[in-house]
């Protein structure tokens, strides 16, 4: 009966560890140690996802990028992200993304979907400008029809104005 309780014990203790929930409360990410694990200051940056999932990649590098209203450049706030999207694509020779623009919600649908398509196309031009091969690069557009915040404001607008990389 000892042993069965050990067994149970250790069993807890394994399970209880894969569990925990490291996350950042500055919203920094951790980058990629020698080994392939993740660090990153403060202890934050645990790995959590699957090696080339999409958690993965949210958690490495992040998965969007955002712009100012009516634009297409990259900014550089965003060049941050997209150079940790550049060393994930790195390490992950063999996934491919999708990168979908979107836009907020003011605007004609023709206008949206073809300033949804610049973005993702600046994104895709920035990742394959550092050596990411442009045939793992798909891209699409969704211009307002797919936003990530419903309301109408200035803050919600903001939000909706990205460009979103996806394993695919």
């Amino acid at each position: 009966m000892t042993r069965l309780t050990l067994l149970c014990a250790a069993a807890g203790l394994l399970l209880s560890g894969c569990a925990s929930d490291v996350t950042n409360p500055n919203g920094a990410v951790g980058a990629v140690n020698g080994t392939g694990g993740y660090s990153g200051a403060g202890g934050y940056g645990q790995h959590r996802g699957a090696p080339g999932s999409q958690e993965d990649l949210t958690q490495y590098a992040g998965d969007r990028i955002y712009f100012d209203t009516d634009q297409s450049v990259v900014t550089g706030d965003a060049t941050a992200t997209l150079d940790r999207q550049v060393q994930w694509l790195k390490q992950n020779p063999r996934i491919s993304v999708w990168v979908a623009g979107n836009c907020d919600e003011r605007g004609t649908e023709e206008y949206n979907l073809a300033l949804g398509q610049r973005r993702a196309n600046a994104d895709r031009d920035y990742l394959a400008s550092r050596g990411i091969d442009g045939r793992r690069i798909e891209t699409i557009s969704y211009g307002k029809s797919k936003p990530v915040d419903l309301s109408s404001s200035q803050e919600a607008w903001a939000h909706n104005r990205n460009a979103i990389t996806s394993v695919r």
